[in-house]
């Protein structure tokens, strides 16, 4: 008997406990409300005394708004550029923009390059020699060389993680799932934010090391007439450095340049940025980072698979005198005759036997 008492006692408490849990929940949650009420109350009072005056009702609310939007100031215990300001309209723009243009044209760009490349692969095929000699010049030192492949890697990590944080809910989300790519999320961010100074680095010391090889001369302009050999004459003349190749540079040097000042700003947010700062390096950072990665796969396609040669002379550092020959002429007659480049110091030619 006193077992039943104690097991009914016990259900009753645990009841009580259970309802005035739930209790406090519902109204914790319904006090918002009242005051929401309230002010609703009033602000329909306050409509009323105004339609009764005048012809037009007038809505505080959307004037309140209107002028917050409009980036009228208020006070802010938190110090710091605009922060008295509640709401910065400039965000919902950014949005627009970045979500907008800048996917559908940087990643329509990408898809054509991508596309170009396949049916010039598909038609013509890769570029091979006439001949090869055996006798090899030499085209590449060994610091320009590291120096090119520390560059090209970082830039192929940073467009890799770049891409995923970019497209990564419309594209990747549904191939791996939210959790897995919240997952290479949670990486790819840091890794995209650690590895940026030090390719920023690599690629302030390129542009200094060539700029003053790219200028174009008056042969690149018969190259480019040409489309480097996809009209008419199949290897245009060219230096050390083909017209492409000189292009590609400058493009590299503008829209790197963009890239690298954009991302300073992102990266360093606390130095004290408006936030309409911070929305513009967004999406100039975000715009030339997507053209750099479209002409980059033009510049990787031509100097691997699409060139017979080109792949080898940045690895080792030498080329065929075939491959002289035929793509870089000028540089070629340059250093047999001894005569100064036109492009660039002439290197020491490195004479080989023939493969057996």
């Amino acid at each position: 008997m006193c077992v039943q008492k104690t097991k009914g006692k016990s259900r009753s408490r645990r009841f009580k406990i259970i309802a005035g849990v739930a209790l406090t929940l519902l109204v914790s949650m319904a006090l918002p409300l009242t005051g929401y009420l309230a002010y609703e109350t009033g602000l329909v009072q306050v409509a009323q005394a105004q339609d009764s005056d005048d012809d037009e009702v007038v809505n505080q609310r959307a004037e309140y708004w209107r002028a917050v939007r409009g980036g009228v100031e208020g006070y802010s215990a938190v110090s710091g550029p605009e922060a008295g300001v509640l709401i910065q309209s400039g965000g919902q723009d950014w949005r627009e923009t970045r979500n907008g243009p800048v996917s559908f044209y940087g990643a329509s760009l990408i898809i054509a390059v991508l596309i170009a490349i396949t049916v010039k692969h598909l038609v013509r095929g890769r570029d091979r020699l006439d001949s090869r000699t055996g006798r090899t010049m030499a085209r590449w030192p060994a610091f320009e060389r590291a120096l090119h492949w520390y560059v090209a890697v970082l830039f192929i990590i940073l467009a890799i993680t770049g891409l995923s944080l970019f497209f990564g809910r419309a594209l990747l989300i549904p191939l791996m799932g939210k959790e897995a790519f919240a997952a290479w999320a949670q990486l790819s961010k840091p890794v995209h934010d650690y590895l940026a100074l030090p390719f920023a680095a690599g690629l302030i010391l390129t542009l200094l090391i060539y700029m003053r090889k790219m200028f174009l001369q008056s042969h690149d302009f018969v190259w480019l007439k040409s489309v480097g050999g996809l009209i008419g004459e199949r290897h245009p003349p060219s230096g050390f450095f083909n017209a492409g190749e000189k292009i590609f540079f400058w493009l590299l040097f503008f829209f790197g340049i963009a890239t690298m000042v954009s991302g300073f700003y992102l990266l360093f947010p606390n130095f004290g940025w408006e936030r309409s700062a911070m929305q513009l390096s967004n999406i100039v950072h975000t715009a030339s980072g997507l053209f750099l990665i479209a002409v980059s796969l033009g510049h990787i396609y031509l100097g691997s698979f699409g060139v017979e040669g080109a792949l080898e002379g940045m690895v080792t550092g030498v080329v065929d005198e075939g491959f002289a020959k035929e793509h870089h002429i000028l540089w070629y007659e340059e250093v047999k005759g001894g005569a100064p480049s036109a492009d660039v110091e002439s290197p020491v030619e490195t004479p080989t036997t023939a493969p057996t």
